[in-house]
């Protein structure tokens, strides 16, 4: 199934196969990532929340669904690698900023 994403949300996903860099430029300056229990602020510790996942866990994403909720988006993907509870489906809320991600939440 192929989704309509929005082009700062297909960057993202296309960016989560290459590093950490790459997925923190999808984001603005003083984005905000909810993920695991934690929250990260601006670049350069989405960098390091990327950078960190990718350095323990290999995994591969497939979209399942996108849905609009007001002013979020929210993307449901399966995700299945090395990580404790593989498979997983996640709901990623992604809240869309001057053609970036302004935040992201990730809920399983």
């Amino acid at each position: 199934m192929t989704l309509d994403l929005p082009a700062p949300i297909a960057a993202y996903f296309e960016a989560d196969l290459a590093d950490g860099n790459a997925v923190a430029q999808c984001f603005t300056n003083n984005a905000v990532v909810k993920d695991e229990g934690h929250t990260y602020n601006g670049r350069a510790a989405i960098k390091n929340w990327k950078a960190d996942t990718a350095a323990k866990f290999q995994y591969t994403t497939e979209l399942l669904t996108l849905e609009r909720q007001a002013e979020k988006t929210v993307v449901t993907c399966r995700l299945e690698g090395n990580f404790p509870g593989s498979p997983v489906n996640l709901r990623y809320f992604f809240e869309l900023a001057g053609g970036k991600i302004a935040s992201l939440e990730v809920i399983p």
